[in-house]
């Protein structure tokens, strides 16, 4: 089962998680001091929200994948409609390692189809290796012009 992803950039974490939890009346299964994620089953989304970054409100959409199979099967579909993608192969961000490709729509929003690998303890790494600073993009595509991170 795919399930949607929607990561949200916020002023104040506490606040955020609070009316959130409320909504959907669950707690985040994770929480770190700059980012909160549910795993919600009905519907079946993938809700993420962070305090790094610039700006605050949608920083981009999502679908993630069950298992290697799902995420092959949407990257071929993504090719077969001439769709640019890029390819980041296995990444480290947000506290997973996942093996992910970016393709940006014709306003520049950003859609990420990722399979999660594992947690990791830190946010992320930059593309050297190396521990992203704060606010600074560490999966966001290449492309984009902003210091987005998932």
């Amino acid at each position: 089962m795919k399930r949607f992803h929607v990561h949200l950039h916020v002023d104040d974490l506490a606040k955020n998680t609070d009316f959130y939890s409320q909504l959907f009346a669950q707690a985040p299964m994770r929480i770190e001091s700059d980012y909160a994620k549910w795993m919600l089953d009905d519907p079946p989304v993938n809700f993420a929200i962070s305090t790094r970054g610039t700006g605050h409100g949608v920083d981009h959409f999502g679908i993630q994948a069950e298992d290697a199979v799902e995420l092959n099967a949407l990257k071929d579909r993504a090719q077969a409609a001439r769709l640019a993608l890029e390819d980041q192969g296995e990444t480290a961000c947000c506290y997973a390692r996942s093996e992910k490709y970016w393709i940006t729509d014709p306003q520049g929003l950003a859609w990420e189809h990722f399979h999660t690998l594992g947690s990791i303890p830190i946010y992320g790494e930059s593309r050297d290796g190396q521990a992203t600073p704060e606010g600074k993009a560490c999966c966001s595509p290449a492309s984009s012009p902003t210091t987005r991170c998932c």
